[in-house]
């Protein structure tokens, strides 16, 4: 499978990292699209490389998402191009996976009404306003939407949107 993240500068080292060599370990196709293509940096110094810009990237083109948390994900939320990425492929029922401020992408996107999942308690209060139901538990499966709180929460989020990829 063909698995796309979507993050920026300022990402969840953790949260980036560490899903990106476990569905590499999976042997999956991953790759990382930003505003453009070099290096992003994440909140404690590690880097990652960008292989594709949020305009170069067809979602049909991608089988599952993954959304990581940090900082990125509120300047990823401002880009339109990447908005609507998301939202094709939520919508698609294509697997998505979001952990810590990841949903704030979703929120953008529009596609938590009716659902029900998880983030950093910070963004609670934004996720239940975009019409879902948040629980406050290490990982929660709705569908095609796998959702965890924070880098404490990482072995079960992989654990089942692993799960949900096979």
């Amino acid at each position: 499978m063909k698995v796309l993240f979507l993050s920026a500068d300022g990402f969840e080292d953790l949260e980036l990292i560490y899903p990106l060599h476990r569905l590499k370990e999976e042997g999956h196709e991953v790759y990382v699209a930003s505003f453009e293509r070099g290096k992003i940096t994440g909140k404690h110094g590690y880097s990652v490389e960008v292989q594709l810009s949020f305009d170069e990237v067809d979602p049909d083109e991608f089988d599952a998402l993954v959304l990581p948390g940090g900082r990125a994900p509120e300047v990823v939320r401002l880009n339109e191009k990447a908005v609507a990425i998301v939202r094709a492929m939520f919508e698609a029922g294509k697997p998505v996976a979001s952990i810590c401020h990841g949903p704030q992408v979703l929120i953008s996107a529009g596609v938590l009404k009716g659902r029900k999942g998880t983030s950093t308690i910070t963004i609670r209060d934004d996720v239940i306003n975009a019409g879902a139901e948040w629980v406050n538990e290490e990982v929660v499966v709705d569908g095609n939407w796998v959702s965890s709180r924070h880098p404490g929460d990482l072995h079960a989020w992989m654990r089942e949107f692993v799960r949900l990829l096979r």
